[in-house]
């Protein structure tokens, strides 16, 4: 049985320009393309879209075609996606365990790289995210909430461990966790937040994961409730302005 990579003669063949080339990403003319595989142009544009839907290359008029930097997050998110349709909170619940494992193995690692600019930007999240909750109306600091997350393990190596952080935060948003929740859970999720930082800061890293397991469990005590949206709530709004 042929290996699925056999299937994708174009993928084969945008790996060995990368690995001839180098850090050079302009790709040749589709012509060119098909000419070397033996297909027409039409069938290039057609196998192209599997390339692009992997957010491995682009396509822009007057530009033409460019590899782009290798990112695992378009590939697992788009079949995450996919699961999700199928059982939004059955997958769901399964992929949040993943990441829940994911950070925690990875966090002290990730942690100890940050720079001094990132600590500050931590801090400057956590403040943010409290003049929402307490500003009138409320606001729910969702974007605050991913860019912590992400911040934590943006200096880390690992294109995969990142990839599967950033399609949680595609999906977190995609099955509607970022627009309805409950003020006091919020409270608490960011009281987390806090000891985090401080403790990233201070450079209590195990401190700061011992803080970190106690919040990802919060997600599977989430109220659960009949929520309202948003805008029939006039205590709490996602439209920040921003």
């Amino acid at each position: 049985m042929p290996h699925p990579w056999e299937q994708y003669p174009l993928l084969q063949y945008l790996s060995q320009l990368a690995a001839q080339n180098g850090t050079e990403d302009r790709l040749p003319p589709l012509k060119d393309v098909g000419e070397a595989l033996g297909w027409s142009i039409t069938r290039v544009r057609e196998e192209l879209a599997v390339a692009k839907a992997l957010g491995l290359v682009e396509a822009r008029p007057r530009i033409g075609l460019r590899r782009l930097p290798y990112t695992f997050t378009p590939a697992v998110s788009l079949s995450l996606h996919y699961a999700l349709q199928l059982d939004r909170e059955g997958y769901f619940q399964q992929f949040a365990d993943l990441r829940k494992k994911t950070e925690a193995t990875y966090f002290i690692q990730a942690a100890r790289l940050l720079t001094s600019e990132d600590k500050n930007h931590l801090k400057a999240l956590v403040r943010a995210a409290w003049e929402q909750l307490r500003g009138q109306p409320i606001h729910i600091p969702h974007q605050e909430h991913r860019d912590l997350h992400l911040t934590i393990y943006r200096r880390l190596d690992n294109v995969f461990v990142r990839g599967i952080l950033e399609a949680y935060w595609d999906a977190y948003e995609s099955v509607g966790y970022n627009r309805y929740t409950d003020y006091d859970y919020l409270s608490r999720v960011w009281e987390y937040h806090q000891r985090i930082v401080e403790a990233i800061c201070a450079g209590e890293y195990e401190k700061g994961h011992q803080a970190l397991l106690e919040h990802t469990e919060l997600l599977y005590h989430r109220p659960h409730v009949t929520v309202q949206p948003l805008e029939n709530n006039p205590r709490m709004n996602t439209d920040d302005g921003r």
